[in-house]
């Protein structure tokens, strides 16, 4: 029993570094949480020198949240990490495909192979707000919504093929759920606009010809 003390001593500085560790990384996870938030709502913009800089903060803080926690294991795999770095994939996967870019890769962007599919999911839910905005200020069917529907399609269509246990996707499947119904309504909105759009042509050519036989 004569070393009980050095032990615990030994365990309790051990604690004491995690714990640091920790709040150190629930403290970045949230300052990173945000920029991908100011950084997603540049692209919805289309202001790209703001989205750029943003992530590049993003891609700043993702590298500096690993490194505190590098040496925790523990730390690493927890919630507020990996919801960070959820959100570090969806920020990037978002102006990829909004710019017409080749994707980023889990192991280019160095996130967990889980973490990424949930944010690539994310991805395609942002998609439809940027469908609607489309519709919106163009008041009209638009090639670059079918574009980004086909990219929602395409994401929803791969992650339907990950049936592994939730132990290890870590809620991919309500995810993909999830990334089904909004694309089942995205792609009601914009059939939808396509039929609004043919009936104003429609009309259009009615009232040309109808001017024309007003004419004669």
């Amino acid at each position: 029993m004569n070393k009980l003390e050095e032990i615990c001593d030994e365990i309790r500085a051990d604690l004491e570094e995690r714990n640091a560790a920790r709040d150190t990384a629930i403290a970045r996870s949230r300052q990173l949480i945000r920029h991908c938030s100011e950084g997603i709502r540049a692209i919805h913009r289309r202001d790209w020198a703001r989205a750029d800089e943003k992530l590049k903060q993003v891609h700043a803080g993702a590298e500096e949240l690993k490194a505190i926690v590098s040496g925790f294991p523990d730390l690493y795999h927890t919630g507020y990490t990996q919801d960070a770095m959820k959100e570090v994939a969806e920020a990037f996967i978002t102006r990829a495909i909004i710019r017409g870019e080749a994707l980023p890769s889990s192991v280019e962007l160095g996130i967990e192979s889980a973490t990424y599919l949930k944010g690539l999911g994310e991805a395609a839910t942002e998609l439809r707000r940027f469908i609607l905005d489309i519709l919106r200020r163009q008041d009209s069917h638009s090639d670059e919504a079918e574009r980004l529907l086909g990219a929602m399609d395409e994401i929803y269509d791969q992650l339907v093929t990950f049936d592994f246990p939730d132990a290890l996707t870590h809620g991919l499947r309500r995810q993909t759920d999830v990334v089904r119904g909004v694309l089942e309504r995205t792609r009601g909105d914009l059939t939808q606009s396509l039929r609004q759009q043919q009936l104003q042509d429609a009309l259009k050519d009615l009232e040309g010809k109808l001017s024309l036989d007003n004419d004669d």
